[in-house]
């Protein structure tokens, strides 16, 4: 048995690392100002903060079946036995049926996940999966620890204003904080596909001392990949990682990743958005599967 893995663009994967464990990903799309890109092809994050500043029109848009068909039927040519496609919660995105339809009418057996998730909380879950298919596991094993790896894990993050989540019907329960003064930095999280509130905090600096905060508390007992998630401010994004490598220390796999937001989620969050995601190491992992951790 050969268990392929496919996920989309909004995990914010590292190239290095689908290229090297063979993960196929398959990219969503916005549109400004009604023309079409493709999320990581053709719209980089300068010309993305430059859109949402000015307020244009953005909307994004899930892959179609036909993609995901083309997906399926490439990687099975290839030589996988199995697909197992997982991807951003079906909460936010018609992604998951759009793979459930292209599952429906190709030869291989695909079993499509809904990580109830997105950013690199469903990214550390497909690399976990990949890496179990890697070592020869079967589709339900690798199936599973993408399930697991996903639901353990958490999203937090931080923006300025909610405008931006209300405008693409992304907000939730988080409306209940619509109206905050403009001192007042929401703090929100993703909790099986819905956008929840945690707490009001006055500042920037206080928000992210209290992601800070929320990150140390994420999966109790468990060894953990965390990452942090920016747009446009990677200066920014390392200081806050280097206060995660500190505070989480020996429960860190590795150091603290740090990967840009990508268009997808940077329409919904909005100029100065700023994430981190918590993701517990499967049981299984060494630390070879981990370059970076010690």
């Amino acid at each position: 048995m050969s268990v392929a893995l496919v996920t989309d663009s909004t995990a914010y994967l590292p190239p290095d690392l689908t290229a090297e464990l063979g993960i196929t990903v398959v990219p969503l799309h916005v549109s400004v100002d009604g023309r079409d890109h493709t999320e990581g092809v053709d719209i980089d994050d300068a010309d993305l903060l430059r859109s949402l500043k000015r307020s244009r029109s953005l909307t994004s848009s899930r892959p179609s079946p036909q993609a995901f068909r083309e997906v399926y039927e490439r990687v099975a040519a290839d030589g996988a036995t199995h697909v197992v496609s997982a991807h951003l919660a079906g909460g936010l995105s018609g992604t998951c049926d759009s793979a459930r339809l292209a599952a429906g009418v190709v030869d291989v057996p695909v079993e499509v996940v809904d990580s109830g998730s997105m950013g690199m909380t469903l990214g550390h879950a497909v690399l976990a999966g990949a890496r179990r298919a890697v070592r020869g596991a079967d589709v339900e094993d690798v199936a599973r620890t993408v399930r697991r790896v996903a639901r353990a894990g958490e999203l937090m993050f931080v923006v300025h204003t909610l405008e931006h989540l209300r405008r693409g019907g992304r907000i939730g329960n988080a409306a209940a904080l619509v109206g905050s003064a403009l001192a007042v930095r929401p703090l929100l999280r993703l909790v099986d596909g819905r956008i929840e509130p945690v707490e009001k905090v006055r500042t920037t600096g206080r928000a992210l001392a209290r992601l800070v905060d929320l990150a140390a508390e994420a999966c109790p007992g468990e060894r953990v990949a965390v990452t942090v998630h920016h747009l446009a401010d990677e200066v920014g994004a390392h200081k806050l990682a280097a206060r995660l490598d500190e505070r989480l220390g020996d429960r860190l796999v590795e150091d603290t990743g740090v990967r840009p937001i990508g268009a997808v989620a940077a329409i919904h969050l909005g100029p100065g958005a700023v994430a981190v995601s918590v993701s517990p190491c499967d049981a299984e992992e060494s630390p070879e599967d981990h370059p970076g951790s010690t």
